[in-house]
């Protein structure tokens, strides 16, 4: 019996003493109610290297020299005075204030384009100006001739006779993307020239009803009245645009401008430097573009091509056999989206030679053939 007690005893005795060598090195083994949590941690991700620009001093320095100041006047008759509606001032001044002539003043901006003194601008700048002057940036200032103008893109180009001038570079307007930043380099209301800051908004943008040849490249970088004209640069100084027109209420920017692609214009220029305009191909027609409701009408398989709205009897499209209502889908292969395509691509012709184009007549295809013609040129706004 004594040595039963003893054999208990003993047991009891290394029993509680490994509960306490449990207890204080691996509690974890007594409480079996709780489950062992396993967290899966993330590495850290390597920050992305970029470089942080703090200043477009660079490009800004590069393209300034190159944007001029143009202030231009025309002279105007003074009847176009709404005093000369008041009899009584009829009465004291009759007809000779009539030819006392009056100077209207305005101003825009331009870009050297040649060591030797082209400068391109807008159509709109220079329009019916009988005396042009140009300040060059380093406050300098001369006068200035037109070379040649194209009302149906809104640009022209000018002559100073300089020589050595900083002549721009020109950049890639078609390699552009939605977000990339630009400058737009100018004289906003006069104040002098003048830099301002922002992206690129869209791309191809047209039925503004601003020109009638419209590939706009759309900016909020802020452009102001007296920006016309001047220079759309990236960062790297380089030209790729004209800054043309705003979309406003209020007369300043609100953040909706336009540039012509200086694609469009090296194109344009050339022209005028060579033959004093631009010759566009024209075949004589008013066109629409197609809607879904028209393309349901006309049971059409794409919502695509320019409805023949109107054709300008003995044209060059009348004399081929087209005829309101034809729908046109190619010039020469080239397929035609809309009415505006349809523009750009009869306009790249040259008078003279023959083009082919598919259209559709009471639902079937056709090819025919059309002398193009020389476009007219644009009537002169009268002011």
């Amino acid at each position: 019996m004594k040595k039963l007690w003893l054999i208990f005893a003993q047991s009891v005795t290394i029993s509680l003493a490994a509960l306490f060598v449990l207890q204080t090195f691996r509690p974890d083994l007594l409480n079996g109610n709780d489950a062992e949590i396993t967290v899966t941690q993330v590495e850290p991700t390597p920050a992305i290297s970029r470089q942080n620009i703090t200043s477009y001093n660079a490009a800004a320095k590069k393209a300034m020299p190159s944007v001029v100041n143009i202030f231009t006047s025309k002279e105007s008759q003074a009847n176009e005075s709404p005093f000369m509606d008041d009899p009584l001032f009829r009465h004291f001044f009759g007809d000779q204030f009539n030819d006392i002539p009056q100077r209207e003043n305005s101003l825009g901006s331009g870009v050297i384009v040649t060591t030797d003194g082209l400068i391109l601008t807008n159509h709109h700048v220079i329009e019916a100006a009988d005396e042009i002057e140009v300040a060059l940036a380093d406050g300098r200032t001369v006068p200035a001739r037109v070379v040649g103008s194209d009302p149906e893109t809104d640009l022209a180009v000018l002559k100073v006779d300089m020589k050595d001038l900083p002549a721009v570079t020109f950049g890639h307007s078609d390699k552009l993307a939605i977000g990339d930043v630009v400058l737009a380099i100018g004289n906003p209301f006069g104040v002098g020239q003048a830099v301002t800051q922002g992206i690129v908004s869209a791309l191809g943008r047209n039925h503004l009803g601003i020109n009638t040849f419209e590939n706009f490249i759309q900016t909020d970088a802020p452009i102001n009245p007296g920006n016309s004209g001047g220079a759309l640069v990236d960062t790297e100084g380089n030209l790729i645009g004209i800054n043309s027109a705003i979309y406003s209420r209020s007369g300043g920017s609100m953040g909706i401008g336009f540039a012509i692609p200086v694609s469009l214009a090296q194109q344009v220029m050339e022209q005028i430097i060579r033959q004093g305009g631009v010759t566009r191909g024209w075949i004589g027609i008013e066109a629409q573009d197609i809607t879904p409701e028209l393309a349901e009408s006309f049971k059409l398989k794409e919502v695509r091509g320019a409805l023949i709205a109107g054709v300008m009897r003995g044209g060059p499209a009348d004399k081929a056999g087209i005829k309101p209502g034809d729908i046109l889908l190619e010039v020469n292969g080239n397929a035609v989206m809309d009415s505006s395509d349809m523009l750009n691509l009869i306009s790249s012709l040259k008078p003279g030679q023959l083009a082919t184009v598919k259209i559709v007549r009471n639902q079937a295809e056709q090819k025919l053939s059309i002398p193009i013609g020389k476009r007219p040129k644009l009537q002169a706004r009268v002011n």
